[in-house]
């Protein structure tokens, strides 16, 4: 049997099966989602290439349904997980970044509305087939940041705080209007 995730059906045939996908898949089957990691990762030095970065499990469950007794409208509950490798924007480190994306999606047919379902998302369906991959691929671009970067200021080396050497002193930029002010305040007293 192949992978339910690469089969094509229309929404109303996933929902009326109630298929239940439950996704034990690496990140390399994910072509557009490894390609934005891959993107990222380029900027390293090779040698900070993190190695196996495109065997990242992704995991967790499609549960097809419908939302009306009418069976209408075509549901899914998807909770998708997987930790990447990427680039701390601050510190320009590779790190393992957590993502996670959940949702109730009514997957609806451009021409299709759905008043009263608002504790669903829409998902519009500009093809008359679904496969169910796609739907898991976008919610884990969607769940990636813009700018991503260590998940504890801890871990990242552009926040970690700098030893001092020796007597050193910073200098401010209103450091000698300081000294100014409190030389005045000396000799006005």
């Amino acid at each position: 049997m192949g992978d339910p995730l690469r089969e094509c059906r229309s929404a109303a045939e996933w929902a009326a099966g109630a298929q239940v996908i439950e996704i034990a898949n690496k990140m390399s089957d994910f072509e557009q989602l490894s390609a934005i990691v891959g993107a990222d990762l380029a900027a390293l030095e090779a040698d900070k290439m993190p190695a196996g970065w495109r065997d990242s499990d992704v995991a967790g469950t499609l549960e097809f349904g419908f939302a009306d007794a009418q069976q209408l409208l075509p549901r899914v509950k998807c909770r998708v997980t997987v930790t990447v490798d990427a680039v701390c924007q601050r510190c320009l480190e590779a790190f393992k970044l957590p993502l996670e994306a959940e949702a109730d999606l009514l997957l609806l047919r451009l021409d299709q509305e759905a008043d009263g379902y608002d504790e669903y998302e829409v998902w519009e369906l500009e093809e008359k087939l679904l496969r169910p991959q796609d739907i898991v691929e976008e919610m884990l671009i969607m769940a990636m940041p813009f700018s991503a970067m260590h998940v504890e200021s801890v871990a990242c080396k552009a926040l970690s705080p700098k030893p001092e050497k020796g007597a050193e002193k910073m200098t401010t930029p209103f450091a000698a209007l300081r000294d100014q002010m409190a030389k005045d305040n000396e000799g006005s007293a």
